[in-house]
């Protein structure tokens, strides 16, 4: 979800999906007619109704300077604001400014859930929130404090700022930033490379209990087996019948030349005999000690 999340918004920073620039499409300055502006602008494509929205709204050059910093689609839909209040633009943008912030922050909250995810992504839910936050922050706070008369003192096309064409990218690059950097946090912790958080005591004591009880059950298991095995006549046959033949065939085993050499070898040292007669008795030991204590208690 995040590396498609993260897909879309750099393809969305792409000049195929942005709202057009008829300066750049005209190759026009800022202080050119409107008239001559349009007609250019006809010459390349037929003009549309927004387009004649459009001519009127940008007569003048203050609302030529707030076209560049809220865009075109701005200015020909809003209906209440004008040159002489700027804010008024700002206030009618907020909306689709937000817009892909809030989509993105659904999107965090979907892949930091525990009930989705798991808990191991839902320890990064805060610090996503915090990130999608201060990217939320950082857009508004610039859009809303760029002097838009800065291009007064352009005077050809190219030294004009496209302020609303460039956000646009950096707002699309921002938010698959944190995409990508959440998705990479989550790897790493998810698969334990990194930020590994132990277990408390009372997972590890849940978790010991349930091995406990699951060698029990398997314990159990094998118990009534065995009981079924020998009391059935038939069964109990067939388990001496395998044992014996297990016995004869590991005789005629061990009297082969290879197993007999590979015996010799191990008696003459590349084995070490008395560390595994050690482990063996110290298996047998821990075997044993709990049946004698348990016999005791029940002689007592």
């Amino acid at each position: 979800m995040l590396f498609l999340t993260a897909l879309i918004f750099l393809i969305s920073t792409l000049p195929l999906f942005s709202a057009p620039n008829i300066f750049s499409q005209t190759s026009s300055r800022l202080q050119i007619s409107t008239d001559v502006l349009f007609t250019r602008l006809s010459t390349l494509r037929p003009l549309t109704p927004s387009d004649e929205i459009l001519r009127s709204k940008i007569a003048s050059l203050e609302s030529r300077y707030l076209y560049f910093q809220f865009g075109p689609t701005v200015l020909t839909e809003c209906q209440f604001c004008n040159a002489e209040d700027p804010k008024s633009y700002l206030y009618y943008s907020l909306p689709s400014l937000l817009a892909p912030h809030l989509f993105n922050l659904c999107v965090l909250a979907i892949v930091t859930s525990g009930l989705v995810v798991g808990k191991d992504a839902a320890i990064w839910r805060t610090t996503a929130t915090l990130a999608a936050g201060a990217l939320v922050l950082i857009d508004v706070y610039f859009v809303a404090s760029y002097d838009y008369k800065a291009n007064a003192r352009a005077l050809r096309l190219e030294e004009i700022d496209t302020f609303f064409w460039k956000m646009r990218v950096w707002r699309g690059i921002g938010i698959a930033f944190v995409d990508g950097m959440l998705g990479w946090l989550l790897y790493l912790s998810s698969t334990n490379r990194m930020f590994l958080t132990p277990p408390t005591t009372a997972e590890r004591i849940e978790s010991s209990t349930k091995t406990l009880d699951l060698v029990r059950s398997k314990m159990s298991a094998m118990g009534i087996l065995r009981n079924t095995i020998y009391r059935d006549q038939d069964l109990r046959a067939r388990s001496q019948e395998y044992w014996v033949h297990e016995g004869r065939l590991m005789g005629e085993l061990m009297q082969e030349r290879e197993v007999v050499d590979g015996i010799r070898n191990a008696m003459d040292g590349r084995i070490n005999m008395a560390t595994i007669t050690a482990d063996a008795e110290t298996y047998a030991q821990s075997v044993i000690a709990p049946l004698q204590a348990h016999g005791m208690n029940g002689h007592i």
